[in-house]
């Protein structure tokens, strides 16, 4: 029986090459696009999960009270670290305080050096987070000068020569020994751009030495390891207010309240809204590319049932003569349906090549390292119950509506495609079509969003601006040198340092007050030379910038128009501000300038309030603003000579601050470039099943169009009067996706 429901169904196949090649293609084709966006969402959901201890870990976060908003903090004060593991250690297997950010450091073996970002953290961060272990122990971070290197960084340094117990030099001054090679992190897991381990010991090395127990240092992140019977909700009720013995009275007044959010709630759930978590960009786009790709898989199967069920009139003398020998209806559904799976199989068949195809472009696009588990026996699971699923919705109706057919009818050829049975279909091309222009108007408006963020005003001149990290040793008083040096090449306009990236916001102050009022915001404070404003190109809209000239410029500021509106000063050139952050007076600054909001951290967030210093010290940025009569490519040799000639230990691993603010972009333009791409498959595989109907009419009114031809139509005319069907059904899908997403 089923080998005879199989050879019937590869004739009808053979028979009609076309049909079947739109019905294969199609279907084909929404396999594709599924079978990625599975991928991918499984990607997202599995992040984090090469650590093999992923469902007991968590980081401490901190809700606090300012301005009448709660806000939710990630840094905390080392003391809290200490306290968690001393006075609370009952309730954690591990607790461990890393450096709250990415450091670069140059990491160097005799000439070869090479920038390079890791983490500082304590000894048992590595057994924490499950490191696989090429070489050495997970333990390799109990001595202050040791480092653990991954296996790419290692390679580079190293080659084929063993990587134990050599030394290496961290910004030229501290002989690190390497003590362990590590597996390199996936993508997909939060500590994968970290190419190197430190101790955190190393990072506070000539700090106090109670830094550990102090509590106005915000500058660790504090991950915490529970027990298997452990609770997150019940540990996060007992250390809620464990910091409030300790920390001042304007903290306290914040209401600081501790809780621990999981590892498997970083990458998809780790936004909040006035202390409450919402719904994260990252799991929004996890759910919208899942409703794409089931809605790409219906569109796919709907072309199916259409053109079966508009092709019902030519097999109506097939089921009459089947059920007048005796087939029974449901003999004739499991025929119907045997066709159905056998072109869900060899639909699959193809999108298994065409996925393989695609798949390193869309791995490029998505900036993923997905592939294919084929010798996963789940997978096949997955696959089996994905053509099921795809027989079944595709073949249903076709199934059902020429089961039903009777005898008589049939032999007669009294079966007609009248409006009862053409009225279904053409609901079903209208819900093709609306559902693929949604899609590709949403996609047009993610791109207009995204474009408008990138043309926003950043307030400063992003162009020819270069910017290098100076951390090195030798930089240390080579400033002046330096400027002057660049300064003669004639390749340089001008030049300046500052304790961050321009497109970074780090330093964060409080403690500032006004003829009397004390404010309890705090403020970006950013400390640079003179000459900053020239070289990045601020836009002064009052005042003026630092000078060298002026030696009071060394206690004035500069402000933002952010920080001028919560300041509340009408005429602020003259007025002085106290800073007197934590209880410490720091002293009185007079305001000499106000610049236009900077677009610093993020392009889509308001600016933040920003205060700007005139400083000598811990700068750890160079930027070089290059002539701009000059090409970049003839200028930067000159610099590179002149970086190598007086700072030889830093490699000339500068970023244009254009592209770092690009880079801002990046996940963005990738979901716009991955929705694009489906888009257009969706639209794709509504006009294949339009093509195959208007194919069928036509054939269908062979005759007529003949009589027409005869009677003197044109092929304009003609042409006009088959397609104007279909093109009602595309304008009627317009008005309903329009006002669909107008609501939505």
């Amino acid at each position: 029986m089923i080998r005879n429901y199989l050879k019937i169904a590869t004739r009808n196949l053979i028979r009609k090459k076309s049909y079947s090649l739109i019905n294969i293609g199609g279907l084909a084709i929404g396999m594709t696009v599924t079978f990625l966006i599975g991928l991918w969402v499984l990607d997202e959901l599995s992040f984090n999960k090469y650590h093999e201890n992923y469902g007991s870990i968590a980081q401490v976060y901190r809700k606090e009270t300012k301005g009448g908003d709660v806000e939710v903090e990630t840094p905390q004060v080392t003391g809290l670290g200490t306290l968690l593991r001393t006075e609370y250690g009952s309730h954690f297997k591990r607790v461990v305080m890393v450096r709250s950010r990415l450091e670069e450091r140059v990491v160097a073996v005799e000439d070869k050096k090479f920038t390079q970002e890791g983490f500082f953290m304590q000894d048992q961060g590595p057994r924490m987070l499950t490191l696989r272990m090429i070489a050495g122990t997970r333990d390799g971070l109990r001595d202050m000068k040791s480092i653990l290197l991954s296996e790419s960084l290692a390679e580079k340094l190293f080659g084929d020569t063993d990587p134990l117990n050599q030394v290496v030099m961290m910004d030229a001054r501290s002989a690190l020994t390497v003590t362990g090679v590590y597996e390199d992190l996936p993508k997909n897991s939060e500590f994968a751009q970290a190419s190197y381990l430190a101790p955190l010991d190393l990072y506070l090395e000539g700090k106090p030495a109670d830094v550990l127990n102090k509590w106005d240092n915000y500058f660790v992140n504090i991950y915490v390891e529970i027990f298997p019977e452990g609770d997150f909700d019940k540990i996060s009720a007992i250390i809620k207010d464990a910091t409030l013995p300790y920390v001042s009275d304007e903290t306290v007044r914040a209401k600081p309240e501790l809780f621990l959010h999981p590892m498997s709630e970083w990458h998809l759930n780790s936004e909040f809204e006035n202390g409450v978590q919402v719904t994260s960009g990252n799991m929004l786009s996890v759910w919208y590319f899942t409703v794409i790709g089931v809605f790409v898989l219906l569109l796919a199967c709907i072309n199916f049932m259409n053109l079966s069920t508009a092709r019902a009139e030519s097999r109506a003398k097939e089921v009459g003569i089947r059920k007048s020998i005796g087939s029974l209806r449901h003999q004739l559904i499991q025929q119907l349906y045997g066709e159905s799976f056998l072109v869900s199989g060899l639909a699959f068949s193809v999108s298994l090549v065409l996925v393989q195809l695609v798949l390193p472009w869309f791995n490029g696009v998505s900036d993923k390292v997905i592939s294919i588990p084929l010798t996963n026996p789940a997978f096949w699971l997955i696959c089996l119950s994905l053509i099921v699923v795809a027989g079944l919705l595709a073949g249903s109706y076709p199934a059902l509506y020429l089961s039903s057919f009777k005898p008589v009818n049939a032999l007669k050829g009294a079966i007609k495609p009248g409006s009862s049975a053409t009225l279904p279909r053409k609901i079903l091309v209208v819900a093709q079509f609306t559902v693929s222009i949604m899609l590709a108007i949403g996609t047009a408006v993610v791109y207009q969003q995204l474009q408008y963020a990138k043309n926003r005003p950043v307030g400063y001149n992003k162009n020819g601006l270069i910017q290098l990290r100076s951390v090195q040793p030798e930089f240390q008083g080579k400033y002046q040198a330096l400027r002057t040096e660049l300064l003669n090449t004639g390749v340089v306009e001008e030049i300046a340092e500052c304790n961050y990236a321009i497109t970074d916001i780090r330093g964060w102050d409080g403690g500032f007050s006004w003829r009397g009022r004390q404010y309890e915001e705090s403020f970006n404070t950013v400390f640079m030379t003179s000459g900053y404003g020239k070289t990045i190109g601020l836009e002064f809209v009052r005042g003026r910038d630092f000078s060298p000239a002026v030696a009071s410029d060394s206690s004035a500021i500069i402000v933002n128009e952010s920080a001028l509106r919560l300041l509340g000063i009408e005429n602020p050139l003259g007025e002085y501000v106290k800073w007197a952050p934590g209880g410490s007076d720091r002293g009185t600054y007079q305001i000499v300038g106000v610049v236009k909001d900077l677009v610093k951290y993020s392009p889509y967030e308001p600016t933040f309030p920003s205060i700007m210093f005139l400083s000598k010290n811990d700068l750890r940025w160079l930027y070089i603003r290059i002539n701009p009569n000059v090409n970049p490519h003839q200028a930067l040799p000159k610099i590179e000579e002149v970086l190598a000639r007086l700072v030889p230990s830093a490699p000339f691993d500068y970023t244009f601050a254009d592209q770092a603010y690009e880079a801002k972009f990046q996940a963005e333009e990738r979901i716009a470039s991955l929705a694009t791409f489906f888009s257009a498959l969706a639209i794709l595989i509504s006009c294949l099943g339009l093509f195959g109907l208007a194919s069928y009419v036509a054939e269908r009114r062979t005759k007529e169009i003949g009589i027409r031809k005869v009677l003197g139509a044109t092929v304009g005319e003609l042409w006009q009067m088959l397609s104007w069907e279909f093109v009602e059904l595309v304008i009627i899908s317009c008005a309903v996706a329009i006002p669909c997403l107008i609501i939505s």
